[in-house]
């Protein structure tokens, strides 16, 4: 079974009037599943500070907590910005995709989507930008990692923009392998191929703005799935970002839904031949309404699919 977690802190991250990152992005997701029959909905716990600290310092965190404003809107660059309920929303995130590692490692759950807001995978180890506060994915890998005992977990990042974040806190960590797909150039401006990781486990395979499904079809087929079935993890987390789409207002890639479709169904095969078919993912970018809906709508349909 496919089990949906998500929170209603993701409605109390409020951004400034004509943020991208803003709170109808969550409903957008929220009516794309609705009519989903079969899916095990289920709320995020409480997120841990521990679950946090694997990948982020202890003076990191107190300073996002310390901005935390009581009312109003507190700038930490000039992307990220933290309102009154910020704090619980990004902790809500790490549980949620903390839960869903569990579940799926112990076989409770088949596979599973963190739909939940702010995005986590341009947070740097003590550095929140790009609308993030804390490496969510990167979180979920250290869980499964430290207090799961895996010995070895993939993260794959189909969002246009590099993830920079997971990237950061993945980079000196050998058992874990780091792969995007991104259009470059565009913000952060990081993700050359020469970016490789201290152990050889960070592959980086850039798209050139105004290509679509054929381009990224080549990446993910003849670059990042093949060195994922080397790296044989045995459980893969997937940064789903569907700001990749062709109406999408932040870059310039011409992805449809069933291009996001395509990416997670071919995630999902190499998970069921070197994983046990153990997948987590968790909500990244995408910032036109209707086809964020729809990417999710295409990417969780798969995770059902693969679920049965």
């Amino acid at each position: 079974m496919t089990a949906i977690y998500s929170h209603e802190s993701s409605e109390r991250h409020v951004t400034p009037p004509g943020h991208p990152e803003r709170v109808a992005r969550i409903g957008a997701v929220r009516d794309a599943l609705e009519p989903l029959v079969g899916l095990d909905r289920r709320v995020c716990p409480e997120g841990d500070a521990a679950d946090v600290l694997r990948c982020h310092p202890a003076e990191y965190l107190d300073r996002v907590e310390a901005a935390i404003p009581e009312s109003g809107f507190v700038s930490l660059d000039a992307d990220t910005h933290v309102s009154p309920g910020s704090l619980d929303a990004a902790m809500a995130a790490v549980g949620g995709i903390c839960a869903a590692v569990d579940g799926v490692v112990a076989g409770e759950i088949a596979n599973a989507f963190i739909a939940c807001r702010p995005p986590g995978h341009h947070a740097e180890r003590a550095t929140a930008m790009g609308f993030c506060l804390f490496g969510t994915a990167a979180i979920g890998a250290m869980r499964a990692l430290d207090v799961q005992g895996l010995d070895r977990v993939a993260v794959l990042d189909f969002d246009v923009h590099h993830g920079n974040g997971t990237q950061d806190l993945l980079w000196d960590e050998a058992r874990a392998l780091f792969a995007s797909s991104h259009q470059m150039p565009l913000y952060p401006g990081t993700g050359h191929p020469h970016e490789t990781g201290a152990h050889d486990n960070v592959i980086n395979a850039p798209l050139a703005p105004m290509t679509g499904g054929a381009e990224m079809r080549r990446a993910w087929g003849d670059v990042i799935l093949p060195a994922v079935a080397d790296f044989r993890p045995e459980l893969i987390i997937v940064s789903a970002g569907f700001d990749a789409a062709a109406e999408d207002p932040l870059a310039n890639l011409l992805w449809t839904a069933e291009d996001f479709g395509w990416v997670t169904e071919a995630i999902l095969e190499v998970a069921e031949d070197v994983a046990d078919g153990r997948v987590v993912s968790t909500l990244e970018g995408g910032y036109d309404l209707a086809s964020l809906g729809a990417g999710v709508r295409a990417h969780v349909e798969k995770l059902m699919e693969a679920s049965r």
